[in-house]
């Protein structure tokens, strides 16, 4: 089981077509995700108990996203805009003051240890704002001592939000310094370190201890840096794009679902990672990027189904 941490909103779909309310949030969206690549997830939230709130409970449960952790909180919902131009990309605006993402208390997080856990992801905003991120990075160092799971976080930052550049780059190295597997995008690490390259910052990380960390690049593909040093190419999976919201989550989720099915989540998880071989790295990735692909090819954060992706990544052939 995959351990989701962190938050669920809605985002207010802004368009030519007018607004929608849908369920979001960066962990969600990957919890989501596993969970349509029928791996077994539960989501670690604090989920408002107002209307939004309701709406994103049932709309988790009805994709088989465990809540049995999940916190129902008194604050109400976060709600992200999400503004779409006319090729599909969304930029977002935040209504996040006293919602009950970030709320977290010590008292509220699980005991892991003794559970069918095998990994624990998290990232985006719920590592970034107070005072929950301090408790969730708690929460990554704990798990990280002891070494009896996979610990990933996708940085997915929100630079309109927290606007501190320098504040941020302490935060990430002292969460990277918590992960096994780290994902970011090329417009994170443009704007986190602009002055430095895509390499020079994966290097970094892997001083830091990172096992693994994958880099994605839009519509040019996505680096992965394996645990024995090699930076491994994924092009981009081609698709007619509807628009990208969830794209980056998606790719998350069938990652990790991806290295589930290889048995590379779970304790020792250096060993497990490193354990992965390159062909089996290059499956990896390429898996990813077909759920990406084909999340952008429909409106909205919709994953697809595990069969939808093995109808990609194996087609059947006929004479």
């Amino acid at each position: 089981m995959i351990v989701v941490a962190g938050e669920a909103l809605i985002d207010l779909v802004v368009s030519a077509e007018g607004q929608r309310a849908v369920p979001g949030g960066s962990p969600a969206n990957v919890a989501v995700t596993l969970a349509r690549l029928d791996e077994p997830v539960r989501l670690l939230a604090r989920i408002g108990t107002d209307e939004y709130g309701r709406q994103l409970a049932e709309y988790l449960s009805a994709n088989r996203v465990d809540l049995a952790w999940a916190v129902r909180a008194d604050e109400p919902t976060s709600v992200a805009v999400a503004t779409l131009n006319a090729a599909g990309q969304a930029s977002y605006e935040f209504r996040l003051a006293g919602t009950a993402d970030w709320q977290w208390t010590p008292q509220e997080l699980p005991e892991l240890a003794g559970s069918p856990a095998t990994a624990l992801h998290t990232g985006s905003l719920a590592l970034a704002l107070a005072p929950g991120a301090q408790v969730l990075e708690g929460l990554l160092a704990r798990e990280h001592r002891r070494d009896g799971l996979t610990v990933s976080i996708d940085l997915n930052l929100r630079p309109s939000i927290v606007t501190d550049r320098a504040a941020e780059q302490a935060r990430v190295r002292r969460q990277v310094g918590l992960a096994h597997l780290v994902k970011a995008s090329d417009e994170d690490l443009a704007w986190l370190y602009p002055d430095r390259t895509v390499s020079d910052v994966l290097a970094g990380w892997r001083e830091a201890g990172v096992s693994c960390a994958v880099v994605t690049r839009g519509g040019e593909g996505a680096w992965l840096l394996a645990p024995d040093g090699a930076l491994l190419e994924q092009p981009v999976v081609r698709t007619t794009v509807v628009d990208t919201v969830g794209a980056g989550d998606s790719f998350t989720g069938g990652l990790l679902a991806a290295l589930a099915d290889l048995d590379a989540l779970g304790d020792r998880p250096a060993d497990r990672l490193a354990a992965v071989t390159a062909q089996q790295w290059a499956e990896v990735l390429r898996q990813a990027a077909t759920v990406a692909a084909l999340t952008c090819g429909r409106r909205g954060a919709d994953p697809p189904r595990r069969a939808e992706v093995e109808a990609l990544l194996h087609p059947t052939t006929t004479s």
